[in-house]
């Protein structure tokens, strides 16, 4: 608010004016840049596809990479005995009935891509390992690194990644959380459900990029409108 003695000056009305221009102009300025460095920075994360959805399916090119023998895929375990009101399959640190059942209708999908040649790891814990079992109607080779879930766990996978071969990881939500963030996945979508399964293209340079992920329910409608 201006006192009478600045109404009666115009050199420093218009002064004070002129300052509150740059005031507003640079409060602009700084508005803009906050919103277009909040852009930049989402413009940068790796979103997941939602495998589940036909027409994302084909435009991510899993079937052909799958074919190519270049996907390395990370599925959680399934449903945990100790955290669900359903039935215990045998002991309580393993997987529930219902989780081993979800477990045998995702390794039937994993039957239709096919399984020839792919190298099949399981972390050594029990529920990972039924949950193995299920997907593939016999145990799967255990290793260690696959339950240790720290910043090196994106590498591990990758090391043994070997061309021309899928690799599929039977692992833990937190092991697949540390992959998405090497992969710039934003924190709201680096949660895995149960049994489902994160798909990551491999380049014969290694480099890996993120296909896109399917949930348990969706593999045989999705895979069966594929043509699979």
């Amino acid at each position: 608010m201006l006192s009478s003695t600045t109404l009666h000056d115009p050199a420093l009305a218009a002064r004070l004016k002129r300052r509150r221009s740059r005031k507003l102009i640079s409060a602009a300025i700084g508005v803009l840049l906050a919103v277009a460095g909040v852009g930049t920075w989402l413009a940068t994360r790796t979103h997941i596809v939602d495998l589940g959805n036909e027409q994302q399916l084909s435009e991510s090119g899993l079937l052909q990479q799958w074919k190519d023998g270049a996907v390395l895929v990370m599925i959680r375990h399934a449903e945990r005995c100790d955290s669900a009101p359903g039935p215990c399959l045998d002991d309580p640190t393993g997987i529930t009935v219902a989780g081993s059942e979800a477990a045998g209708r995702v390794g039937q999908g994993l039957r239709q891509l096919g399984l020839a040649g792919a190298d099949v790891y399981s972390s050594p814990k029990l529920r990972t390992r039924q949950t193995s079992h299920f997907l593939l109607g016999q145990d799967a080779a255990t290793q260690d690194w696959l339950e240790t879930c720290d910043k090196q766990f994106a590498d591990e996978a990758l090391a043994r990644k070997r061309s021309g071969h899928n690799l599929v990881l039977v692992t833990h939500n937190g092991c697949i959380d540390h992959f998405a963030r090497q992969q710039r996945v934003a924190g709201g979508e680096r949660e895995s459900g149960y049994a489902s399964a994160l798909f990551v293209s491999v380049n014969g340079e290694g480099k890996a990029r993120i296909l896109g992920r399917m949930n348990e329910p969706d593999w045989q409608r999705v895979l069966a409108s594929s043509g699979k």
